[in-house]
């Protein structure tokens, strides 16, 4: 019998193809999973992180993949606004994974982002919060680029959102 920990449990496999040491499960991205009476189901929600992100196809793509490995055969994976995705979805071992990826994690906030939250990020190579947001536009639209006057490094944050 199937259950929404297991395809949970499989969907950890499925990572984000710009950081590939972060799960769509961590991210934040799967938004609900439910299998339906005498499993005859499965429906996975995804929301994406922006409205126009270029890998949400793919990610859906994996999702299903991983799905039809594991031996579900009748699934759909919706992608779906109906639960807004915000940073505050990633989870504390996403966090954590993207600290070790070179990455500073988004800091949590509530209901109103001030982008004065953007400034003075700890660093993720040093952990100093002595540095400055050199520009809110990073390689992606979920990055800002900052600069650690200790270490001396450029780093790149996962922006709050």
């Amino acid at each position: 019998m199937l259950t929404k920990e297991q395809i949970l449990t499989w969907l950890e496999e499925v990572k984000d193809p710009e950081i590939p040491v972060l799960s769509l499960i961590d991210l934040g991205v799967i938004t609900d999973v439910t299998v339906s009476e005498n499993d005859e189901k499965v429906t996975v929600e995804m929301t994406p992180t922006f409205s126009g992100c270029p890998a949400m196809d793919y990610m859906k793509r994996n999702v299903e993949e991983v799905l039809a490995k594991n031996g579900v055969q009748n699934f759909e994976v919706r992608m779906s606004f109906d639960k807004p995705w915000d940073s505050n979805k990633i989870s504390e071992k996403g966090k954590i994974a993207l600290k070790n990826f070179g990455l500073a994690p988004p800091p949590e906030y509530n209901l109103i982002l001030d982008l004065d939250i953007l400034e003075h990020v700890n660093c993720p190579y040093c952990n100093s919060d002595n540095t400055d947001l050199k520009t809110p536009f990073g390689p992606t639209l979920c990055r800002s680029m900052h600069y650690c006057n200790n270490c001396r490094q450029m780093f790149e944050q996962f922006k709050p959102l």
